[in-house]
């Protein structure tokens, strides 16, 4: 069971702006792919690999991949090979925010030396056009 979600003000500002009330608060979303490595398995991806993997996932209504879009907020490498990743989306009504986690975790799952691959959906902070790279704000001019 998740936590019930407090809103903040500004949540709750934009939520009503929306024209949507609090009890459609978006709810917390977590995809898993891979499975734990084997003890005494030594392998393990790096940080790079797991970007590299990431970038493979394309928001499918602009073609930008989610690293890029500034979507990705966190990535913990743990110890016996498992990985944890926290990423939001544009939106809360985003139509695409239950297939993304999904797809990123299967990507950086397919990486030799990946474990059990855990993407959660946060809401915090808000994700804005600040959070892109320069090359996905170039792509958006160009819409």
């Amino acid at each position: 069971m998740s936590e019930e979600k407090v809103l903040t003000a500004e949540e709750s500002q934009l939520l009503e702006a929306m024209g949507l009330g609090e009890r459609q608060i978006p709810q917390d979303f977590v995809a898993y792919a891979g499975k734990e490595l084997a003890a005494g398995d030594s392998r393990r991806v790096s940080r790079e690999q797991v970007i590299a993997a990431l970038k493979t996932v394309c928001d499918p209504e602009i073609m930008i991949n989610i690293w890029d879009l500034g979507l990705v907020y966190k990535i913990d490498l743990e110890e016996n090979g498992n990985i944890k990743i926290d990423m939001t989306v544009t939106s809360p009504m985003c139509p695409v925010a239950g297939v993304l986690p999904q797809q990123a975790a299967d990507a950086v799952a397919a990486l030799e030396g990946a474990g059990l691959v855990e993407v959660r959906i946060v809401w915090e902070p808000a994700w804005t056009i600040e959070n892109m790279s320069d090359e996905a704000k170039a792509m958006i001019e160009l819409f």
